[in-house]
């Protein structure tokens, strides 16, 4: 993979490179976080999802209608390609992540790609299929600069989903997300006197910055999606409506 316009690395903070690849005969880009040592992520992700320390978050953006089954092994080689051998967590997208959205909060960061083509609501009256669903996803890496306990982690994933539902209503999409919608959220490792969090809920102190980062991406991702074919669709308009899944 090739780097484009790295920008410069922060101490902490969630800064993201910009990589292209050709692939199937498309140029497709990707967000590599290089976020070193001292990190614990959770993660729904396929490759590195979970609880653990983890030294990377690469978001790879993949071709409409992908069709390989082992995507946890695609990924793991693409991020051998930018030079990552630890442990790191692996992401896959429909969106043009060149809509990527960063936002901050008083030290919460978050940045979010978003494909919301394909959106309904989680709680719907159709079957669930064990088959992969239509490509969408809105993916969510978001990072603290304090440590969280695990339950404290788990607390946060619920956190930035809230966040995504209410962005989503407030750019005018009558849905919860995608079928493929992925978080990853990263904190740091207790240790050195450093204080770990127990609570990570919308109205705590880390939880309430946490949010409205997420919410501030999520919002701009799709946003910035909805002025060009970021998935491969006409532009939607920010009020537009789509039946229920």
């Amino acid at each position: 993979m090739t780097a484009v316009l790295p920008p410069p690395r922060t101490a902490g903070g969630l800064s993201v490179e910009r990589l292209t690849r050709t692939e199937d005969g498309e140029r497709l880009g990707a967000l590599l976080w290089r976020a070193g040592p001292g990190w614990r992520m959770i993660s729904s992700a396929v490759l590195g999802g979970g609880i653990g320390e983890r030294s990377w978050v690469l978001n790879a953006q993949v071709v409409h209608g992908y069709r390989r089954i082992d995507p946890e092994r695609h990924l793991a080689e693409l991020a051998r390609e930018a030079g990552e051998s630890a442990p790191g967590v692996g992401l896959m997208t429909a969106a043009d992540v060149a809509h990527h959205a960063h936002a901050h909060d008083a030290g919460a960061e978050a940045v979010v790609t978003a494909a919301v083509g394909v959106r309904g609501w989680a709680a719907s009256p159709a079957e669930g299929s064990p088959l992969p669903a239509p490509p969408g996803t809105v993916n969510i890496v978001a990072a603290l600069p304090v440590a969280l306990t695990d339950a404290a982690l788990v607390n946060a994933v619920g956190t930035a989903t809230e966040a995504k539902v209410q962005a989503l209503l407030d750019a005018g999409y009558d849905c919860s997300g995608t079928p493929t919608d992925a978080v990853c959220v990263a904190a740091r490792v207790p240790g050195d006197g450093r204080e770990a969090y127990a609570f990570a809920g919308p109205r705590s102190l880390w939880g309430a910055r946490l949010a409205r980062a997420v919410h501030t991406a999520v919002r701009d991702s799709v946003r910035a999606a909805a002025t060009g074919p970021a998935d491969g669709r006409p532009a939607e308009g920010h009020r537009h409506r789509q039946a229920r899944l």
